[in-house]
């Protein structure tokens, strides 16, 4: 775990030290004793159903393959298909929870008044746009400072940036927002001299330097932006819970102008809230943490969530890096409550622009997920807390597992005479009696069943809007919002394969240790060029050319032409997703209610954003002459 280090230039306040120990992952702490809330009706409204259909789905397939007698290739087939089908099935019945919640929905259920809470607004950055992150905190705390509260609240900028350049325009950024920092609030900035453990170490360093003096931190993200509102509502839910560790707001997608971008915007808004809310229904006090817009009790989060590093397969030293997940589950091992609140209004982020810039964010996620894999067995976890680190890894496995699937309906082909797998048995005798005769699915009823239950939570979200008058106005209108509909479910389907393909080579990447290197996350949308593209994608492309070989000779079957399609046009696809939207159709837009009718708080960044830009040029130009 990462200790203080020397800071290269700071404006902090007085020192206020906490301890945070390496928590001991073979050991159970004693945990405290928390009242149980929540009824498990959700959770088994959940898991049951999922299971149930998944288990009818194998014995439907299981009664073909018997037909001549079941191999061992047959069986790791129907296994593939159970173990990718039954996600499918959770996240159906995860919406199902979802908008059960929605018809038990109560409204304006006052909080107990509580003594007022000592938040820190903490916003880690690394090498970022520095009138980009101040910009937004100039506008976070004005909103704030115009609503009335008891709570106490401080903002700290906490500088990983390596870039002197970067860093020098941090530091007047600082001094301009400092300048015209709302009353009653103060701000602070500091620059460590080395990144130990990344951000991992800066939250560790702000806590173990200055956090005893806080009840609680909001850990923000250099590109979040919350209202005053949601901030306030955050801090009294904690004040109001004593038995709350972390509770997590649902962020919400903006600023998306690329196709890409909004694709990822529009299903947030349409149908995310649903799978939000079956997620909050059923995680009850087991809720999990996303890294950012949330807040945490300081004190329980320096106690229990100390990460040691762990070893690799190898033997070598890491650092844990999807540490979100793990720090909600040794809260929760602590005896805890981490909270999921997706009702809570004004959490915003932003979302990477292009098809490229997801996949490289992706990528780094994806080593961190798998490593949770071998925190399965710490001791003391709750069931729920484990699930939801096996869930993150699976996120990323299920990728090679369709692929897989992709494989053997390839080699299945179009009927029993185009059945690859099945060429190769003794009425050949010119090769040897493997793989054993497999029987042919009908892969059309299948990828017709298939897809119906990929699209289910996408169509529940998409009718529940369609059919409400108030809801679809904040869309643009019915006839607008159903075309943005098809317009997104259209090139989601086509961009699916080339992130099965992407991920399944990230999982392979982390299999054999290829660390990619910690770099910001690209936020401004830019097309890359021909080279870079036809680099990046040039595996899906090859696997398409060869489908499409397989398809002009008769051997695969036609419903695996738009995987086909989507393969062969990795490239342009690739290209597609930087493509700005601005002034295309309203359907083709693919408007959702934050494009339409830009947040306030975002409005107010960008012009704060502007203001930090022009005075950082200007001491640019003194500094020139």
């Amino acid at each position: 775990m990462a200790q203080p280090n020397a800071h290269i230039i700071a404006d902090m306040p007085a020192p206020a030290p906490l301890l945070m120990p390496e928590q001991d992952f073979e050991r159970s702490p004693l945990a405290r004793d928390v009242t149980r809330g929540g009824h498990p009706i959700w959770r088994l409204s959940v898991f049951i159903p999922a299971l149930i259909g998944t288990a009818l789905l194998m014995w439907g397939l299981h009664g073909v393959l018997m037909q001549s007698g079941m191999t061992a290739l047959e069986w790791v087939l129907l296994s593939l298909i159970g173990a990718t089908f039954v996600w499918v099935t959770m996240a159906i019945s995860t919406v199902g929870v979802g908008l059960a919640a929605q018809l038990r929905e109560q409204r304006g259920v006052a909080l107990p008044k509580n003594d007022p809470l000592s938040v820190a607004l903490l916003i880690p950055i690394y090498n970022e746009n520095p009138s980009d992150v101040f910009g937004n905190a100039t506008a976070m705390l004005g909103d704030l400072a115009r609503r009335k509260s008891a709570h106490n609240f401080n903002l700290f900028v906490l500088s990983d940036t390596t870039d002197d350049a970067t860093a020098d325009h941090e530091w007047q950024a600082f001094q301009s927002l400092k300048a015209r920092t709302p009353k009653g609030i103060e701000i602070y900035y500091r620059r460590r001299a080395e990144n130990t453990d990344k951000k991992v170490g800066n939250l560790v360093d702000w806590i173990t330097g200055w956090g005893a003096d806080y009840d609680a931190m909001l850990v923000l993200d250099a590109d979040s932006l919350m209202t005053g509102r949601a901030i306030l509502r955050l801090s009294d839910e904690l004040a109001a819970d004593p038995d709350a560790g972390l509770i997590q707001s649902f962020p919400q997608l903006i600023g998306a102008e690329t196709v890409f971008a909004r694709i990822q915007q529009f299903s947030n808004v349409a149908y995310g809230w649903l799978l939000a809310e079956g997620l909050a229904r059923w995680a009850q006090h087991e809720g999990n943490y996303w890294g950012h817009n949330a807040i945490i009790r300081t004190r329980a989060f320096a106690a229990t969530a100390g990460l040691p590093h762990m070893k690799g397969v190898l033997g070598d030293d890491q650092l844990i890096l999807s540490h979100d997940f793990v720090e909600a589950s040794l809260l929760r091992r602590a005896g805890w409550r981490v909270r999921f609140l997706p009702r809570i209004a004004g959490s915003f982020e932003e979302t990477p622009g292009t098809l490229i810039d997801y996949v490289l964010r992706d990528r780094r996620w994806c080593r961190g997920n798998l490593q949770h894999l071998r925190l399965l067995g710490t001791r003391g976890l709750h069931p729920v807390s484990r699930f939801h680190m096996f869930q993150g890894a699976a996120a990323y496995l299920m990728s090679p597992a369709w692929f897989i699937l992709l494989v053997f309906w390839a080699l299945l082909g179009r009927d029993a005479d185009t059945n690859v797998i099945n060429y190769f048995n003794e009425t050949n005798p010119l090769f040897p009696n493997w793989p054993p005769e497999m029987s042919h699915i009908d892969s059309t009823v299948f990828l017709f069943i298939m897809y119906a239950m990929l699209l289910t939570p996408k169509l529940a979200g998409a009718g529940i809007i369609a059919t409400n008058g108030k809801a679809v106005r904040l869309f643009g209108g019915r006839r607008a919002f159903l075309g943005a509909f098809f317009v997104e479910v259209a090139l989601s389907i086509l961009y699916a394969p080339i992130l099965m393909i992407q991920q399944t080579r990230a999982v392979l990447r982390a299999a054999f240790g290829r660390a990619d290197g910690w770099a910001p996350q690209q936020r401004d949308a830019r097309a890359y060029p021909l080279r870079t593209l036809i680099s990046f994608h040039w595996m899906e492309t090859v696997l398409g050319v060869l489908l499409v070989a397989g398809l002009v000779a008769g051997l695969i079957s036609l419903w695996l032409l738009p995987i086909i399609f989507s393969l062969v046009l990795a490239v342009p696809l690739s290209a597609l997703s930087a493509v700005q939207l601005g002034r295309a159709p309203a359907g083709i837009r693919m408007d959702s209610p934050n494009s339409l009718r830009e947040p306030a708080i975002l409005t107010k960044a960008k012009r704060e954003r502007a203001v930090i830009r022009s005075a950082i040029a200007d001491k640019a130009g003194m500094a020139a002459e």
